[in-house]
């Protein structure tokens, strides 16, 4: 789908050859180890603890910022890796229920590694979003990130039983493919590109009051007095770790 959209673009340009390296390392980063930790991690916890736990991903690179970019260390900042931090801990350390899986601590560290693996994707893929269109950039990145994951998928794919898809099924297989992962990551690449990894980051929180809808709608999940706790602890330290001060805000809308 990336490289159907690209066939129309104006923009033909190739990419450098000093830029491939890192190319194919948001590959495996921000496509093939996101995504494989992602879906088997939900396949073994539940829908919201995934969910709260991916409100890490701003707080994850915050703490890669001031490693990397070596940005400016703000008691704010601090104070919001902690509460970040303790809510995780809170969340991972809750009691298992008749709702949760069996195996949903694994599950939980996978969304946190998965987490991990997308933070050092937000930030390593800035460079080259400065150097290329958002399209141009996605594009190379699943494309590298599709070859990683062809060898482990391949025997999975072959076991699929097509025949069993019903028409709902099919749909939900096609929102999926076209809005969770084609649109999301084409909007995520250009928001990078105009607002910066951390302010696009943090915009994650949408899909917690989302995800927490549904879950509980549909899907008969728990929202215990724990769980709403953890939340907005997590809440609040994405919040305190994506503020900025008013002169620093108006700097960066001019530059805008």
């Amino acid at each position: 789908m990336f490289w159907t959209l690209w066939s129309f673009s104006k923009n033909k340009e190739t990419i450098r050859k000093q830029d491939i390296g890192r190319f194919i390392l948001c590959g495996l980063l921000g496509v093939a180890l996101n995504q494989m930790l992602f879906i088997k991690g939900l396949t073994m916890t539940t829908a919201i603890h995934a969910s709260l736990l991916m409100l890490c991903s701003p707080i994850l690179i915050t703490i890669l910022a001031f490693w990397i970019l070596k940005d400016k260390v703000t008691v704010a900042k601090i104070t919001g890796l902690a509460l970040g931090i303790l809510g995780s801990v809170l969340l991972l350390a809750g009691k298992q229920n008749a709702s949760q899986p069996k195996d949903y601590l694994a599950g939980d560290m996978m969304i946190l590694l998965n987490g991990i693996s997308y933070a050092f994707y937000f930030v390593l893929v800035r460079p080259l979003m400065e150097r290329y269109t958002p399209l141009q950039v996605i594009r190379w990145v699943f494309t590298f990130g599709f070859v990683m994951m062809l060898p482990i998928g391949w025997m999975q794919f072959g076991e699929i039983q097509w025949q069993q898809f019903t028409v709902s099924t099919t749909a939900v297989l096609f929102f999926v493919v076209i809005a969770g992962t084609f649109l999301a990551y084409l909007f995520n690449a250009y928001g990078i590109r105009v607002l910066g990894p951390g302010v696009t980051s943090a915009y994650i929180y949408v899909q917690l009051v989302f995800a927490v809808l549904i879950a509980v709608l549909f899907f008969n999940e728990q929202l215990s007095f724990q769980k709403i706790i953890a939340g907005m602890m997590i809440l609040g330290g994405v919040a305190l770790v994506s503020s900025k001060k008013k002169n620093q805000v108006k700097v960066n809308d001019d530059i805008l």
